[in-house]
């Protein structure tokens, strides 16, 4: 059986891997974004099944099977609450709950072998899938975040809030009053936090919130570049493979 991990935490994958060496079985193939799936998948035959993490580095796991066609099987491996999961865990073979418990491993596995002979593989909606993650009922998002200035702390309500960026290995919130400070925590953590209706990640670089938006431009490789309304410190770009879903954001 050919099997892959999609993880973009090593460690994470390390001990998944280790994990299902205890069940007689072996992932040949450890993959760590979206980007590195993407070629891996163009230029390689698919496995049977695909351990697959929802939230990697560079964006939503499902941007890969926006591009590429795959039939593989799957088991989601994810920190997404329960609540949102249970909507669509039919879908798939099953899902896992991190950290991953062993005894959930194996049922899962089980239920894989089980069903095989049945079916070889499994046609997922990722679409209404990511809906569902992008837009979970009932959440609630970060609505102020307390920031350092001397001896002081500053708190910032989300709506003064144009963008968020990531500069020299640190996050920056940048606001209204023409201000930036520094934040404890990163683009990937911010990810979880915002409201999905009020910001959007548009690059690897910078979240931006859509009620500051000025201006819309068209920019070289079918991207676009975003004019805020007070945020003029760099040039802020969709990256190439966010235009349609950020298109999409803004209507």
């Amino acid at each position: 059986m050919n099997i892959i991990i999609i993880e973009d935490e090593k460690p994470s994958a390390r001990r998944l891997q280790r994990m299902l060496t205890t069940l007689d079985m072996e992932a040949q193939t450890m993959l760590h974004s979206v980007e590195e799936s993407i070629e891996w998948f163009q230029n390689n035959e698919h496995p049977d099944l695909i351990f697959l993490d929802i939230q990697l580095s560079d964006g939503l796991s499902f941007e890969i099977f926006e591009t590429i066609d795959i039939n593989s099987a799957v088991i989601f491996t994810t920190a997404y609450d329960e609540y949102a999961l249970q909507a669509f865990k039919l879908n798939s073979i099953d899902y896992l709950l991190k950290p991953i418990d062993e005894d959930d491993l194996a049922k899962a596995v089980l239920k894989y072998n089980e069903r095989l002979p049945k079916q070889q593989s499994v046609t997922l909606d990722f679409n209404d899938i990511k809906k569902l993650l992008v837009n979970p009922i009932e959440r609630e998002y970060k609505k102020r975040f307390s920031v350092k200035v001397g001896q002081h702390l500053k708190l910032i309500n989300i709506d003064d809030i144009e963008c968020f960026y990531s500069e020299n290995k640190g996050t920056y919130v940048y606001t209204s009053e023409n201000r930036n400070y520094l934040l404890d925590t990163t683009l990937e953590q911010l990810e979880d936090e915002l409201e999905p209706n009020k910001f959007f990640r548009i690059s690897r670089k910078f979240f931006i919130n859509i009620n500051a938006i000025d201006d819309m431009v068209s920019y070289t490789n079918s991207r676009l570049q975003i004019k805020l309304k007070t945020f003029k410190e760099q040039d802020i770009i969709v990256a190439r493979e966010r235009v349609k879903d950020f298109k999409e954001w803004l209507t």
